[in-house]
Order: structure tokens, then C-alpha cells, then sequence
């Protein structure tokens, strides 16, 4: 304590800054953060807002749909609902397939749908890592 009873003062808080939390993330986390703030609404009017959340919003989008096809024009059997991670390369083949929620026979649907549906469009720059790959986690309704 300090005179008068009351506790020392204190420096005050740095603002917190989002970029340097991210760099605190795991790296297969950060693609997946990154590709969900691009798919959150602008924080600017659509009029200002950069032609590149339009145009992931519009790959993701394609992605999703191209894999939910491909599991129609498969084998339809007992649906369900899975969700997966994708890895898809900067040239838009498939890196690696993880079920990440939901029964494992419909997981093993889920990575066929995705292998058909490969290759993919490449990525648009946005959304790749460093390293030259994009992560997407999704939902995918399989009836």
C-alpha cells in the first residue's frame, strides 16, 4: 500500500493488438481464424469493402458446394451430419482430410466426397499460409 491507504498506482495496459495474439496461436489454427474473420460480415459498407472477401467468400462457398455434389453423385446412403477440415494446397490440391466431429462411417463418406471433388481452384492469395496452403473447417450435411 501506499500513502493514504491506497494501493500504488499501476502503469497502464497496453491496447491490445490482434496481430500480436495470432502470432500466439498454433499454426494450423491460424489459417482457420483468418479465413472466418474474412467470411464475417465487412466492417466497412459493401460499397469500401476489398474485392478479396468477395472472392473467398465465393471460393469457400464452391469449395463446400463441389464436395457436398460429389457426395450426391457418389453413393447416397444414411445421412448425416460430419465436420471436417480440408488442408488444400496453394495450387488447389487436396493436402489432408480430418474429421473433426461426427460418427466415422460418415467421417470415411465425408473424406471420399472430398477426394472426388479434388482438385480444387487454387486459393485466392488472401487466404493462404506462409507456407503456402489454406485450412477450411465446415459443416457438411450428408443425405
Amino acid at each position: 500500500m501506499s500513502q493514504g491507504g491506497y494501493p500504488p498506482k499501476t502503469a497502464p495496459r497496453a491496447p491490445f493488438l490482434f496481430t500480436e495474439s495470432l502470432s500466439l496461436l498454433p499454426l494450423p489454427v491460424r489459417p482457420l481464424l483468418l479465413a472466418a474473420l474474412m467470411l464475417s460480415a465487412p466492417l466497412v459498407p459493401a460499397s469500401a469493402a476489398p474485392r478479396v472477401d468477395a472472392r473467398a467468400k465465393a471460393w469457400v462457398a464452391g469449395i463446400v458446394n463441389r464436395i457436398g455434389t460429389a457426395d450426391r453423385a457418389a453413393a447416397p446412403g444414411r445421412g448425416g451430419q460430419v465436420t471436417v477440415r480440408v488442408r488444400i494446397e496453394a495450387d488447389g490440391t487436396l493436402g489432408g482430410i480430418v474429421l473433426e466431429e461426427g460418427p466415422v462411417a460418415l467421417g470415411e463418406r465425408a473424406a471420399r466426397a472430398v477426394q472426388a471433388a479434388a482438385p480444387f481452384p487454387p486459393p485466392p492469395a488472401g487466404l493462404l499460409t506462409l507456407e503456402g496452403f489454406t485450412e477450411l473447417s465446415f459443416p457438411l450435411t450428408l443425405r
